[in-house]
Formats: structure tokens, C-alpha cells, sequence
């Protein structure tokens, strides 16, 4: 297999306290790697300004002046993380014969990339990088994040379990998930749906270098939320399934009712009709909320709009 052109894509919002030591931990892997022969010399590292508030883009082209090794993209305006590494991922796709995605914080293993190129020469189109434990997060952390990837599997989206988008991808797996045109994005779970041969890298994750975490609570129940209803209709089967659970206890309690009324035990029942009033209502809205996160989506999606916009792109 001939050397290939590796691009390592790097989303960043608001990271200027952490890039120029990303920067250089990434320019020492690269230039081992090249020196290894395992990429070619002209592999870059591409980061991706997602519409950022501080000197993150200033950063970046300072970088990209001092070393032809590192470009920039600048989105024209913040879209999220999904979408800014997205954009990285199809701006770069017709350059480079692999890429691999990060974040910035250097959270992830930079010396896993050596595995990921391993098992990408070895004929894997995908290679997931996925922690070997949570031994470093609270119990608060490790059981919201862990919840988090059952919950996603018990509603029918398949993902990589403890894998975020630190991975490598070949250009045949970009051009596959090129095909997928929907505005409302979860590459954790639509990378597995491209298919092509899969392996996985375990590493341990660091803690952040610097900056403020990207993802609190209150995100990732979001980003929950947008991966289920974006992947899988299981909700709106669940609502259906409980719809006919309601109406089978209601035919039992009109038959429970008919048998006291006609054997002579009449019922008040004022604090059974108040209870169900309120639950069914409760249910109801629920209902009705799931329903429209759905309806909200098709909205979106037929309204066609770009997932981004590149204002600039900084190249050799």
C-alpha cells in the first residue's frame, strides 16, 4: 500500500487557550508519522473555526502562516460541533485518502492515531476510537455519560459504546457518508449506518488542557434527544404501545365499574376520576411533545437549508 495523505480534522469553538499546545502536539505526531513513513509528506492538519467569540481564528491563521502544515476553515457563523466537523470532514474529502477527526481540548490520545493508521493499513474504513474506562470521571459523570449510550441503544440507534468522534475515516467512507443529505446530524450514530469494514482503537482520555467543557448536562440530554429522534421512530412506537396499554386498563376499569354498579356498591369515586384526569393529560402532552419534536424535524429537513456555511479556507 503506497503512503497516504492523512488529514487530521479539528473542530474548535473558543479554544484559543488550548490550540497552540494542540498545534504542537499534533505537528510532532504528523512529522513522526511522515518520518515513519506511515503518511505522506504532505498530510495536513485542518481546524475548523465553528463561528468561535475569541482569538480562536486568529490562532489559527497565526499557525497556518508559521507552518504550511496546519489550515484553517472558518464557518460563517456558529453551527455546533456536528455540523463544523461535518463541514471539515466533506471541505477535505477530495484532498486527502484518510482523515481523522478530534476535538481540541486534547481529552483525546493523540498516540492512538498510530493505531488507527494501523488498523486504516490493515483495510479498515472506519476506525473507532473508544475509552478503555471512565476511571478519571465522577460517579456523576460516568453514570450520565454510560446512561447515555444505553439509552441511545435501547431506542434503536446503533453507536460505538464510549466512542465520541475521535476516528478515522477512509475517502471511500466520506464519499458514503456524503450521501447522507439530512439537516439534523448525529455522526455518532449515521458513521456506522456508511457500513465498510470497522474496527475499533482503545485509549484513555485525558482531561481537558484547557477551556471550559463543551458539552454540560443540560447539552447532552440535547444532543440525546436530536440523536434519537433524528435515527430511530422508536418513541412514537412506545407512544403507541402505551395508547393501547391505557385503552386495555380503561375496558377493565369500565368492566370493574359495571360489576359494582350492578351489584349494588356504588361508587363515589371522585379521587380515581381527578388521578386519571391528570395522568392521561400528563401523558397526553408528552405525547404530543414527542409527536411534534418529529414534526419539527420534517420541517427542517424539507426546508432544504445549508448545515453550513465556509466563509474562508485558508490552504497552502
Amino acid at each position: 500500500m503506497s503512503t497516504k495523505r492523512l488529514y487530521i480534522v479539528v473542530p474548535c469553538y473558543n479554544e484559543e487557550a488550548v490550540l497552540p499546545e494542540t498545534a504542537k502536539r499534533l505537528r510532532e505526531k504528523v512529522h513522526t508519522l511522515m518520518e515513519s513513513g506511515a503518511v505522506s509528506s504532505d498530510s495536513k492538519v485542518v481546524f475548523v473555526d465553528d463561528g468561535s467569540k475569541d482569538a480562536t481564528w486568529s490562532v489559527i491563521e497565526g499557525l497556518h502562516e508559521q507552518d504550511p502544515l496546519f489550515r484553517g476553515i472558518r464557518l460563517s457563523r456558529n453551527r455546533g460541533h456536528q455540523n463544523a466537523l461535518l463541514a471539515g470532514l466533506m471541505t477535505v474529502k477530495e484532498e486527502c485518502d484518510v482523515t481523522i477527526s478530534m476535538d481540541a481540548d486534547l481529552q483525546d490520545d493523540i498516540n492512538a492515531i498510530d493505531g488507527m493508521m494501523e488498523k486504516y493499513a490493515a483495510g479498515n474504513d472506519v476506525v473507532y476510537g473508544v475509552r478503555s474506562d471512565r476511571k478519571k470521571d465522577t460517579f456523576f459523570k460516568k453514570a450520565t455519560a454510560e446512561g447515555f449510550y444505553k439509552l441511545m441503544q435501547a431506542m434503536g440507534v446503533e453507536t460505538v459504546f464510549n466512542h465520541a468522534d475521535f476516528r478515522l475515516m477512509s475517502a471511500r467512507a466520506l464519499k458514503g457518508l456524503a450521501e447522507f443529505t439530512e439537516v439534523n446530524l448525529f455522526l455518532r450514530g449515521m458513521v456506522p449506518m456508511v457500513g465498510f469494514p470497522s474496527d475499533v482503537v482503545y485509549y484513555e482520555r485525558g482531561e481537558r488542557f484547557a477551556g471550559e467543557s463543551k458539552y454540560p448536562l443540560k447539552k447532552m440530554l440535547h444532543f440525546a434527544a436530536e440523536g434519537i429522534t433524528s435515527l430511530s421512530i422508536k418513541p412514537i412506537r412506545l407512544i403507541t404501545s402505551l395508547g393501547f396499554f391505557i385503552f386495555l386498563v380503561s375496558i377493565v376499569t369500565i368492566i370493574y365499574s359495571l360489576v359494582r354498579y350492578f351489584t349494588g356498591h356504588t361508587i363515589q369515586g371522585w379521587t380515581t376520576t381527578v388521578l386519571s384526569v391528570w395522568a392521561i393529560g400528563g401523558l397526553i402532552m408528552i405525547s404530543l411533545g414527542v409527536i411534534g419534536e418529529y414534526i419539527g424535524k420534517i420541517y427542517l429537513e424539507t426546508k432544504e437549508r445549508p448545515r453550513y456555511l465556509v466563509q474562508t479556507y485558508l490552504k497552502d
